[in-house]
């Protein structure tokens, strides 16, 4: 099964359990939040605990929003080299990139440029496809477009991502494949979908004049300081990041990861990926009230907010739940986890370079993802 199809199974099925969850505790979307969090230390000793225990390859960071961060990698990048994950090293940001794409949006709200509400058709006019899917359906997942995990296989990969050349940026994307026919209508049933997320990056380009990478770094990654943000380039192998994918045992197919534009192609290191959550929680990407709506989670969507989801979070070792916004990436054979408390200042940051590790579910009260996040956000049992 190819990673686009299994990320939209996983993403479908969380959907159906949170709502369902929601509706059996109304009261859940109410949270209070416990009086602090373990040293970062300590935290980063008990998460690393958790990871060596399940074996998994890649790197974790623990960072606060002060600044102080703890960062330490696991396993091989590359098992017929034998070369070692290292902190600090690039990685696919996959999905992630949503995210970053997200932020991107809510700064033209904060200046009055782009509606959530308004039809796409407002700032792509000659979009061939349904012209009044709104910006916030393509946030959430509601627009009803044509789905590139449907494109025939070829190893397992949809033949999308597997093209290159001048078809395969944001623009010429809302101007292609992502204009054909819709597969449901606007509004209904949610369907992850990485056409949503490339024609939200040639909405960006129509209404700033710049191509998304050039916005990405002067909106994000020079203010910040961020020296390893870029997109993948054309045709570089797994898009110039340092780890080698796998599925279990077995290498993953090629991908050309520069084929995700606003969806999914940035890289980056997870040090980066630190400091853009430490920024997102101090107030320097967006103001409060931008904020505040993209981390919005709606019950009937299953916490889905705008390119992130969002919900308190019942953890081993919380006397309270935690609010936590959450985003998750899979693709070219790397799965991350970028994670923040808000309330507590803190984002826990997980890369792997095997697709077949299982997360577990936080909702669950089990699982990695769960264990990871007890050990890194709340106080050690007595």
């Amino acid at each position: 099964m190819n990673e686009d199809l299994m990320m939209g199974l996983r993403m479908m099925r969380r959907v159906l359990l949170l709502t369902a969850l929601c509706a059996a505790t109304p009261g859940r979307a109410e949270t209070s939040i416990p009086s602090t969090a373990p040293p970062l230390e300590a935290a980063l000793t008990r998460a690393s605990a958790v990871l060596s225990r399940a074996r998994l390859p890649g790197e974790l960071v623990v960072a606060d929003a002060d600044g102080a961060e703890r960062a330490v990698a696991y396993g091989l990048a590359d098992r017929e080299a034998r070369k070692a994950n290292r902190v600090g090293q690039r990685w696919v940001w996959a999905s992630i990139t949503k995210q970053v794409t997200a932020t991107l949006v809510m700064q033209e709200v904060d200046r009055g440029r782009i509606a959530l509400d308004a039809a796409i058709g407002t700032f792509l006019p000659g979009f061939g496809g349904d012209r009044a899917i709104t910006i916030r359906q393509l946030l959430q997942h509601r627009s009803g477009l044509p789905n590139p995990a449907d494109t025939p296989a070829v190893d397992g990969v949809p033949a999308f991502y597997r093209e290159t050349g001048s078809g395969i940026g944001n623009t010429a994307r809302a101007a292609g494949f992502c204009a054909g026919a819709k597969k449901r209508p606007r509004g209904g049933d949610w369907e992850y979908n990485n056409c949503d997320y490339l024609v939200l990056g040639a909405v960006l380009e129509a209404v700033t004049g710049l191509p998304y990478g050039r916005l990405v770094d002067q909106r994000i990654a020079r203010p910040l300081g961020l020296r390893s943000l870029r997109l993948a380039p054309d045709g570089a192998t797994r898009g110039g990041a340092a780890a080698v994918g796998y599925d279990g045992a077995a290498r993953v197919a090629a991908v050309n990861v520069a084929t995700g534009g606003a969806s999914h192609a940035l890289t980056g290191s997870a040090r980066d990926l630190a400091e853009f959550d430490r920024a997102l929680m101090a107030g320097r990407l967006l103001s409060p009230q931008a904020r505040a709506t993209a981390w919005e989670g709606d019950t009937q969507l299953g916490f889905m907010a705008l390119g992130v989801w969002s919900f308190p979070a019942r953890l081993d070792g919380c006397a309270a739940p935690v609010q936590i916004v959450e985003r998750r990436g899979d693709f070219a054979g790397t799965q991350v986890r970028n994670i923040i408390a808000p309330e507590l200042g803190r984002a826990v940051i997980l890369f792997t370079n095997d697709q077949s590790v299982e997360f577990g579910e936080v909702w669950q009260g089990e699982g990695l993802t769960f264990d990871l996040l007890s050990a890194a956000l709340c106080p050690a049992n007595p």
